[in-house]
């Protein structure tokens, strides 16, 4: 259980992940040492997974984000294996989702530009055996974004 020096470790550190020891310290209002161990357990326990860079990912040129709704033929345990082991090493694919409903997956892909998805989609993605029909929005505008979880409370 997380108690509310834990939770405002978590809101800072999603906030800025190169925060100094002593500037999360300061800010939390406790010291170095205590903070530092909450750290060191929050990891240990997989609350924080690992501290990362963001990229902009039109500056380095991945201008093109489309999401791919994906129907499978069957829906049972023998089929879906090989779509996950092949989607988790696309690189073009930034996520992977499970749904409920008609569509099985929904993908979150970043390429260049529309001929690299359509390279992507007829060479790799529609190749997987096992699909029955991919469809594709391209994202416009990215109206919000953010990797920030609101941590509830533990009050």
């Amino acid at each position: 259980m997380l108690d509310e020096l834990d939770i405002q470790i978590l809101r800072f550190m999603q906030k800025d992940a190169r925060i100094s020891m002593a500037d999360l310290a300061d800010k939390v209002n406790s010291s170095r040492s205590v903070v530092w161990r909450r750290i060191q357990r929050l990891e240990e326990d997989g609350v924080i997974k690992k501290q990362t860079v963001l990229i902009d990912e039109t500056k380095v040129g991945l201008d093109v984000m489309v999401f791919a709704h994906v129907k499978m033929q069957a829906q049972n345990r023998d089929s879906l294996p090989g779509f996950i082991t092949k989607v988790q090493n696309f690189p073009e694919v930034m996520e992977c989702h499970t749904l409920m409903g008609d569509i099985d997956f929904l993908l979150k892909v970043l390429v260049k530009n529309v001929k690299a998805y359509e390279d992507f989609f007829w060479n790799r993605l529609s190749q997987i055996e096992g699909i029955r029909e991919i469809n594709s929005s391209i994202a416009l505008t990215a109206v919000k974004s953010t990797t920030e979880l609101t941590v509830p409370s533990s009050r």
